[in-house]
């Protein structure tokens, strides 16, 4: 008598898996190491604000001899990325738009791959299928041609770029609360690299929304290990949630490294397991 019940239930416990299945990593910062206005007004044109979907908001490069219109958007986890949403230019005004440089072609570059396309000089989103996918905890995103602006020399800029990655996006309006500058949050915010340079086995990550997630892949082929939390920062002080801990209360020391321009170095101090207590690099 029971016997038809079977069935159902066989196939409930097949769709468990996809209906439990974990989402995509979401977006958890971007960065550059320098941009337009970047010490007289730092929020103004900042890379977090590419992340918000919103056509108000713009990302613009460094002008000047050797600037690099280049930044890094992190992931909370590894992502695999096979379409983006990019709106070219200054799009905050039609005016703007036309004055400023407007990004033509853009390359992606993640841990083992890589991508370039092409845009159109328009202004709105631009749907981009990446076939393959680019996939890492963090994606290199550097503008290797432009449309010129009206204006001499004017820098470029990105109003939005939009992370896709199996039809769901990584990022977008969900995440404009969390993108305002921070000057205490700026100052941790990315990933930095602990052990050798070059081949570093720890990173550590800042997130805009509070969290952090500490990695520890060990060179000599040892399990690696996760560990995640919410963090709080003042000008020198940071706190940490720990497992086994609880909120943990450290100073950190942020320095400009020696013999390199724009890199730096992160130290922190306090109750914390040793993995920590080496210095980090803000580059492998």
């Amino acid at each position: 008598m029971r016997r038809p019940l079977l069935l159902p239930s066989l196939l409930i416990l097949a769709a468990a898996p996809s209906a439990f299945a974990a989402p995509p990593p979401s977006v958890g910062y971007a960065q550059a190491e320098d941009y337009l206005d970047k010490d007289s007004h730092p929020g103004r044109y900042n890379p977090l604000n590419v992340l918000d979907a919103r056509d108000s908001t713009v990302w613009c490069a460094a002008q000047g001899e050797g600037a690099r219109p280049v930044m890094t958007i992190g992931f909370k986890g590894v992502a695999t990325v096979d379409e983006v949403r990019v709106y070219t230019g200054n799009g905050s005004e039609r005016d703007a738009f036309k004055a400023y440089a407007r990004a033509k072609k853009i390359a992606l570059e993640g841990k083992d791959t890589a991508r370039s396309f092409t845009l159109e000089d328009k202004r709105g989103q631009q749907t981009i299928p990446l076939n393959p996918p680019v996939s890492g905890a963090w994606i290199t995103l550097e503008v290797k041609d432009t449309f010129p602006g009206s204006e001499p020399h004017a820098p470029v800029c990105l109003t939005d770029v939009v992370f896709y990655s199996g039809g769901k996006p990584l990022n977008g309006t969900k995440l404009a609360p969390s993108l305002k500058y921070d000057t205490r949050m700026a100052a941790l915010l990315g990933t930095w690299f602990g052990g050798l340079e070059g081949a570093p086995d720890r990173f550590l990550s800042f997130y805009v929304d509070g969290t952090y997630r500490f990695v520890h892949e060990p060179l000599g082929g040892g399990e690696p290990s996760v560990v995640t939390g919410t963090y709080s920062a003042s000008s020198s002080r940071l706190s940490l949630e720990l497992p086994k801990k609880g909120k943990v209360s450290t100073r950190f020391n942020r320095a400009e490294a020696e013999g390199s321009t724009g890199a730096y170095t992160l130290t922190l101090e306090g109750d914390l397991p040793d993995a920590w207590k080496q210095p980090f690099r803000s580059r492998p």
